[in-house]
């Protein structure tokens, strides 16, 4: 019988640590994309109404969802979960840019965000994506560590 060591321990760890936070974006941006897309004609105006992306709504009306339920899917394979992290990494720091510069540099702050995160002002937004953007660090060093 195989003994168990603390190096296997510490691979289980990890590989908890990457499917907890895999399945909390998994979570995140599938309710995000579905919510987004139940509301679409809301989501594209308040898009339209941003000083920042009014130009590009209807392309990011589109694209963010698309992506959100890319990297959703992405996720659900070990096979290409890394990259699909490397990409939450991605969103979410796009995300925050995104509420730091409106609510420095706008005067009208629209609110395009899905169903339950509407609910958050910008300040609470911007720490709810800042741990997101730790929690995908922390998965993207475990999975190097594991690997």
């Amino acid at each position: 019988m195989r003994q168990i060591t603390i190096k296997d321990i510490h691979s289980t760890k990890l590989i908890v640590t990457i499917d907890v936070i895999s399945s909390l974006f998994i979570l995140l941006f599938a309710y995000s994309a579905v919510s987004k897309l139940l509301d679409y004609e809301q989501f594209k105006n308040e898009l339209g109404r941003s000083p920042l992306l009014t130009a590009f709504a209807g392309q990011v009306a589109i694209g963010i969802p698309l992506i959100e339920i890319i990297l959703s899917m992405l996720l659900m394979f070990s096979r290409f979960r890394f990259l699909a992290l490397y990409g939450c990494f991605g969103l979410m720091i796009m995300f925050s840019t995104y509420i730091i510069a409106i609510t420095k540099f706008a005067d009208y702050i629209p609110c395009s965000c899905g169903g339950v995160l509407s609910r958050l002002n910008w300040n609470q937004h911007l720490w709810f994506n800042i741990v997101f953007v730790s929690l995908s660090i922390i998965a993207i060093i475990s999975y190097q560590d594991e690997s």
